[in-house]
């Protein structure tokens, strides 16, 4: 069973997560989850803490020599800006003054929700510490060791961004490795880069009326053996899996696999992808995706495609209207620094996620302890597929 936990606050000293099941052999290094790391904090329309971070990883426990050893991988992600709020988030002190006290909850947030259900109405600033959109930075190390993985066995995750606020990518390259390159070439990861100019041109506007502005991001998944997953309990179908793994991300509203909401607009003729033989190979194919890779809960051997939209950023420089909770009277929303648009980073977090899930799917169905043992076995079963 491959699993991971995240502890740690938005302003507190650190992210710390540890990943428990993944095999031994896996080559890993801190370089390789930086990346994944820095692909977080690109993107137009982040704010001013993308100044300050500089997000780098250290790998404290699991891995040896650059292996994997079979252990649990604890890995910490410092804090940077700590050194700003080490008074107020201190661990030993309960530094609740009149200053330093949040009570006006934010709109969109889980500032209240949160402090009703763990009594901290005192001091908001208990919920959205933990909360806050920063904890996905070390999903996103773990996603990375878990997308190393994936690619000894020719699995390969990858995002990108389809929409920001009207703005649609319209002109997108059927070669989906072309789709990553253009997309990593974008301020805003969109592989439409005359849509990613006007996607720009959108968030400016934001920034000028001091708002925000959400989207939808695509994920893709290709060389995906068919066969993860299973139909057999409610919990484990893959496709149940996958949603809620992004429906966890921080301001993420809606899942769709394949066509998704676009299936009631057509019929099943029209929908339903025929199985076909393939005069080369003499092996069994579709004509099209419209499934998005996944059948009954089960990858059926075609690119998984997955797309999510995220909310505009809740947290406005337009004050929201809100309640001061101490003297019940009306005032406006409580303000943290903020994003303006958060999408390109989103789909990031979001590739961690899957690719989280696709590994968790790949051992259950090839488990072992050792990465090499897992390619024997998946080898194996590919060369009887009909």
């Amino acid at each position: 069973m491959l699993r991971f936990l995240t502890a740690g606050e938005s302003h507190g000293k650190c992210l710390t997560a540890i990943i428990d099941g993944m095999p031994a052999g896996l080559h890993i290094q801190e370089e390789y989850i930086n990346r994944c790391l820095s692909k977080r904090q690109m993107g137009y329309g982040r704010g001013p803490r993308m100044n300050i971070e500089e997000d780098t990883v250290q790998i404290l426990s699991g891995v040896r020599a650059g292996k994997t050893i079979g252990s649990p991988i604890c890995m910490l992600i410092p804090n940077r800006d700590w050194e700003n709020w080490a008074s107020i988030m201190d661990i030993s002190v309960a530094p609740m003054t009149e200053e330093t006290r949040v009570t006006r909850p934010r709109p969109g947030h889980a500032d209240l929700a949160g402090a009703i259900k763990y009594d901290q109405l005192q001091d908001l600033r208990n919920v959205f510490e933990r909360a806050s959109a920063r904890e996905t930075v070390a999903r996103v190390a773990c996603g990375a060791v878990a997308k190393r993985f994936l690619e000894e066995f020719d699995i390969i995750v990858m995002s990108h961004v389809t929409q920001i606020g009207t703005v649609r990518a319209q002109n997108l390259p059927k070669d989906l490795r072309l789709v990553e390159q253009r997309a990593l070439s974008s301020p805003v990861r969109c592989a439409d880069l005359n849509a990613s100019e006007k996607m720009v041109a959108a968030i400016d506007e934001c920034i000028r009326s001091k708002d925000t502005i959400g989207g939808i991001f695509q994920v893709l998944a290709t060389g995906l053996p068919p066969g993860l997953g299973t139909y057999v309990q409610w919990d484990r179908r893959l496709d149940a899996r996958l949603a809620g793994a992004i429906m966890s991300i921080p301001g993420v509203k809606g899942v769709e696999i394949g066509l998704g909401f676009k299936y009631p607009e057509l019929t099943g003729t029209q929908v339903h992808d025929e199985i076909i033989l393939d005069e080369h190979s003499k092996k069994l194919t579709r004509r099209s995706n419209n499934a998005g890779g996944i059948e009954g809960g089960v990858t059926n051997g075609q690119p998984l495609i997955i797309q999510a939209v995220m909310k505009p950023i809740s947290t406005t420089k337009t004050p929201l209207q809100s309640v001061e909770l101490e003297t019940k009277t009306p005032s406006v929303a409580h303000f943290e620094r903020s994003d303006v648009c958060a999408v390109p980073a989103c789909g990031v977090v979001a590739e961690a996620m899957v690719a989280m899930e696709l590994a968790s799917a790949l051992m259950e169905r090839y488990g072992s302890d050792t990465v090499e043992q897992i390619k024997i076995a998946l080898k194996k079963d590919l060369d009887n597929l009909p």
